[in-house]
């Protein structure tokens, strides 16, 4: 290349490589993440040697109503399909956040304050005389011989007498016991996730039953056993099985679980039976299968027998129950490719009338939305169980909050956060229960994903709901808070602050991929690379790596630089219109000998001695286009018609924008311009427009008509946090301190 073609370059990138302040946010994530090999590929899917390991239960256990207990024993068939030897096995018993001493009361950090509210005292410092926790009774062998265990707070080691060769299962048994906590003396409602309610005025019980059973932890290629303790915020990482659960309860109880009940003729009536067949073909609206009535019935008598319900499940990673006599069960069916799974509720009257109208509807919503976005919903039923102020999620079961006033009067409040609990825990069916991530360490990766497939379905059947996470402008509060309290997404679950953990691992996420598809992507390419993402990782164990390279790999777009952002640090947005020159082209043109006999009137104004003009109002400068010399086109032949593109240019308006990122987010840059005329157009940049220079970019635009506004951000699509610099004219602020004078404070 010659000499003038250089100089020409480095004249146009000179002004933005001088200010430069390079971090390094365009550079791909490489050692950021795991080296592929051939059990997770470089393009995000399962490799060639990809495995994961298997457990199937069978579980008989029975509910005492009288002692609020449970007792039950297991045998696990453990099939190791990894390649290595195993010496011992790893079970959760996170029954164990519950007993004396735990971890979560040991590490909790609380202070004292002018006056606190006994609850809250009592639940903090542990002041309940309750003695929770799995009770391990025996841990046998297939044979009946003792097994050899060590508990550490939620896990339980057992020790094998011979190593499980690859290839190899094992089969082996548990027996337990526990006491059921009352959810209503906890810290916060989800404390523990699972337990009991009381209705003293009918002297009751309503039974949600979760973490119940010791479980397999997970052992896969990127950690080996799962080691994290449940301390109550991380959830729950599980290996795929089949069940067999034989659940005994009080014989007027009814009961909803994970899979489906193999003897509904022997645990309800006639009638009941029958209208559970006619649901399954009934698509319209939902069956009444045991009534108000017939709950209200039950309530008043205890009875003294019991009945088993015999529930199957196939490659499910849990099982959770509920169980009480208050419950009101309907149920429909839903058309979902080419089956049709059952929605249905069950609830107490207390739930009514609100449960009735919305949740079986709210739940054949979810099912059908998340399938067209993921995958098929492949399960027989999904259900929503009413329990007071909780949303918690389990294989086609979940646990929602949503109860009227006493009266029966339901406010918008009520109905719309019940509608949207719901959404959400139904949703967790696909994220995490089939695409099944770890939990215990990425929290975003199911309550963050899935807190955006929620929005998606809210959006599209409920457009009259008013929508919480998911839109760009509502994270703005959290983006533009206290930066001490904000940890990245890419952090475990225990280290996030409590206050910030909705807005962070939901919120922040779900509006990073809205924005990934709405602004960056496009809703064609992210809708494709999704749902490639779910099928690829549908009854395995993907990692954040899995996805990030996943929506590249499908969609042909380079998102390291928004990952590093979104997910890696706790940059927010703030991009600032620092100037906005006029300039026009001068119809008396210089030579190539004389650049300087253009200079005009409105060249001078427009300096300002030096000041940056507020506005418009001064008119364009003027600069001159001269004739383009001929060692600018090196070896080409063919030349410009420069008189013609001259004329050309004299006709526009050109704007010079000068931007600064001041929140050290990277995002693309949407502009909208009103010109002279009342008209507007919006013009997208790409995010690379800063790839060059961090925090500073200029860039000039040629425009037909006069512009006489400017706006950076006029959707609200990036979460900007400060709109107050995103305008050109600048508006001018109120003075405060004037207002307050003039009222006298």
């Amino acid at each position: 290349m010659n000499k003038l073609i250089i100089s020409f370059i480095l004249l146009v990138v000179a002004v933005p490589l001088a200010a430069q302040n390079w971090q390094g946010k365009f550079e791909q994530l490489g050692q950021q993440l795991p080296t592929p090999n051939e059990y997770r590929s470089a393009s995000g899917a399962p490799g060639a040697q990809y495995w994961q390991q298997k457990a199937d239960y069978v579980i008989d256990a029975e509910l005492n109503d009288q002692n609020q207990s449970i007792t039950g024993s297991e045998v696990i068939t453990y099939f190791n399909n990894s390649p290595d030897a195993l010496t011992y096995l790893w079970l959760q018993l996170d029954q164990n956040i519950n007993a004396k001493g735990n971890n979560t009361a040991k590490s909790t950090n609380n202070s004292v304050k002018d006056s606190v509210d006994a609850k809250t005292m009592a639940a903090t410092l542990d002041l309940y005389d309750f003695d929770g926790g799995h009770k391990i009774k025996s841990v046998k062998d297939a044979s009946g011989k003792a097994l050899p265990y060590t508990i550490n707070q939620t896990m339980m080691r057992i020790d094998l007498p011979k190593a499980l060769a690859a290839g190899q299962k094992m089969s082996f048994s548990v027996e337990w016991s526990f006491k059921i906590n009352d959810r209503m003396k906890g810290v916060t409602p989800n404390d523990g996730r699972s337990g009991m309610e009381y209705f003293p005025q009918e002297d009751n019980y309503l039974y949600i039953i979760a973490q119940w059973f010791p479980r397999m932890c997970v052992y896969d290629d990127v950690n080996g056993w799962q080691n994290k303790q449940f301390l109550g915020q991380g959830e729950f990482t599980l290996t795929f099985g089949n069940y067999q659960v034989n659940l005994t309860v009080p014989a007027d109880h009814i009961v909803g679980g994970t899979g489906m009940v193999q003897n509904l003729k022997e645990v309800l009536t006639a009638e009941q039976y029958a209208r559970f067949e006619k649901a399954k073909t009934t698509f319209d609206k939902p069956v009444v299968i045991c009534t108000q009535q017939e709950a209200m019935q039950r309530e008043k008598s205890k009875s003294t027998a019991k009945k088993t319900w015999r529930f199957t499940a196939e490659n499910v990673r849990d099982f959770a129950f509920a169980t009480s006599r208050k419950f009101i069960w309907d149920a429909m069916a839903v058309k979902v490719g080419d089956k049709t799974p059952l929605a249905m509720s069950y609830y107490p009257k207390e739930g009514n009338p609100l449960w009735e109208q919305e949740s079986t509807l709210a739940v054949k919503h979810t099912i059908v939305t998340y399938s067209k976005y993921s995958l098929n919903y492949p399960y027989p039923q999904a259900t929503s169980v009413h329990a007071a102020s909780l949303g918690m999620e389990y294989p086609m079961i979940c646990f929602n909050f949503g109860r009227p006033n006493a009266d029966g009067t339901v406010s918008d409040r009520v109905r719309w956060g019940m509608i949207g609990v719901i959404i959400h825990e139904v949703g967790h069916n696909f994220f995490p229960m089939i695409i099944n991530n770890d939990e215990r360490q990425w929290t975003w990766m199911d309550e963050g994903v899935n807190t955006f497939v929620q929005y998606r379905t809210e959006v599209e059947n409920y457009p009259d709901k008013p929508i919480g996470r998911g839109p760009a402008a509502n994270i703005v509060p959290y983006m533009k808070g206290d930066p001490t309290l904000q940890r990245p997404l890419m952090v475990n679950s225990e280290s996030v602050v409590r206050s910030n953990f909705g807005n962070e691992q939901y919120a922040k996420c779900a509006t990073a991929l809205n924005i990934l598809r709405e602004t960056v992507m496009g809703p064609e390419l992210f809708d494709q690379a999704f749902k490639e993402y779910a099928e690829r990782w549908a009854f395995k164990h993907p990692k954040p790596a899995d996805f990030f390279r996943t929506m590249e790999d499908a969609s042909a777009v380079d998102l390291d630089w928004f990952w590093r952002g979104w997910f890696y640090t706790t940059d927010n947005c703030d991009v600032s219109v620092d100037d906005v020159k006029w300039f026009k082209v001068s119809k008396t043109q210089a030579t190539v000998e004389n650049k300087t006999k253009t200079a005009t009137k409105g060249d001078l104004a427009a300096k300002n001695d030096g000041k940056k003009p507020a506005d418009f109002s001064e008119g364009p400068q003027y600069f001159s286009v001269i004739p383009t010399d001929n060692r600018m086109y090196g070896e080409f032949a063919n030349r410009l018609d420069d008189k013609a593109m001259i004329s050309k240019m004299e006709t526009k308006n050109f704007y010079e924008i000068t931007l600064s990122n001041k929140g050290g987010l990277i995002m693309p840059v949407i502009i909208e311009w009103t010109f002279k005329d009342g008209s507007k157009e919006i013009e997208r940049l790409p995010a690379e427009i800063w790839r060059l220079n961090e925090t500073r970019v200029t860039k000039v635009f040629a425009k037909d008509k006069e512009v006489v506004n400017v706006v950076i951000d006029p959707l609200k699509e990036t979460a900007d946090i400060s709109i107050e610099n995103n305008v050109f004219p600048k508006v001018a602020q109120p003075d405060k301190f004037s207002e307050l004078k003039k009222k006298g404070k």
